[in-house]
């Protein structure tokens, strides 16, 4: 009898490879509306030198009164609808306030808001709606003045980054939005913004800082969690990812020399772009002595 011929083997079917996905393109120059809190010409003229530092890198950057907020409002849902360009909201005091109202007005139309970001605003400023994909407050919150302590919507899923200056004695509400450092970031935040791909924003983790006096102010967008290995120590995790120990104390409630186990999560501070190498230090112009405001 003849040898049975072996059973051929099946050959499994080729699975097609998922298709790459599309190249980023670079989003348009974005639109940048600064506004100026109560007497503005008088105590809110660095969102006038900001918005000339803004306009000499080439950006589209109009400065306002905080009290045309909501025509300014219907301006800028208007220009969105004819040409969708992102859309960054720059405050100070009254008009950190109307970054807030602009940024409501537009979650009504399903206008996205790409950066807002709040000088010292107002106590009454409302929370930082869901279509704003960043925020960013610095203020002081024993100021009468300004010293909103502004908070996300419940459901927000943006970046989100709080930094009080109190314990810095040489800010005051009337020179917070006058320091060149800050601005210089505010800058390059404008400048990298069209060329931040869309991100999975689920992992983003607030921040909320309380800065030490005299030191650096690093305006960062958010937290991520990063996972202990064996040997990690709260020094160590701060030196590998450039940021100060203070920001991990803070960010995870824990003392700076805490004990780590592997497997717990750090939250680290992070920028959504690489930062120029030099930091800001949140040391405005000098002014005469006064008590702060």
């Amino acid at each position: 009898m003849a040898a049975a011929s072996p059973p051929k083997s099946k050959t499994a079917a080729a699975v097609p490879a998922a298709p790459p996905p599309p190249p980023f393109e670079p989003l348009p120059p974005p639109k940048v509306y600064l506004f100026r809190g109560a007497m503005g010409p008088i105590f809110s003229t660095g969102m006038d030198r900001l918005g000339e530092k803004l306009t000499q890198a080439g950006f589209s950057a109009d400065v306002y009164e905080f009290t045309l907020c909501r025509l300014i409002g219907n301006r800028v849902i208007a220009s969105y609808k004819e040409k969708a360009a992102p859309i960054v909201l720059i405050g100070h005091s009254m008009g950190g306030l109307c970054s807030i109202v602009i940024s409501e007005m537009a979650a009504k139309e399903n206008i996205p808001i790409s950066l807002v970001i709040a000088i010292d605003p107002a106590h009454a400023t409302g929370d930082v709606p869901l279509n704003v994909e960043r925020f960013i407050n610095i203020f002081l919150s024993d100021s009468v003045l300004g010293g909103g302590d502004v908070v996300a919507a419940s459901g927000f899923r943006g970046h989100y980054a709080s930094y009080d200056l109190k314990e810095n004695a040489r800010v005051s509400h009337i020179n917070i939005e006058k320091s060149d450092d800050i601005h210089r970031q505010i800058v390059e935040m404008v400048t990298q913004l069209p060329r931040i791909p869309p991100q999975i924003q689920a992992d983003a983790v607030p921040l909320r800082y309380l800065v030490p006096a005299d030191t650096l102010v690093e305006l960062w967008d958010s937290g991520v969690r990063v996972p202990v290995r064996r040997g990690d120590t709260m020094e160590s995790i701060a030196a590998a990812n450039r940021v100060p120990l203070w920001t991990l104390a803070q960010s995870n409630s824990l003392p700076e020399n805490a004990q780590l186990t592997p497997g717990q999560t750090i939250i680290v501070p992070r920028h959504l772009t690489p930062p120029e190498p030099a930091a800001a230090m949140a040391t405005p112009p000098a002014v005469p002595a006064t008590s702060r405001k």
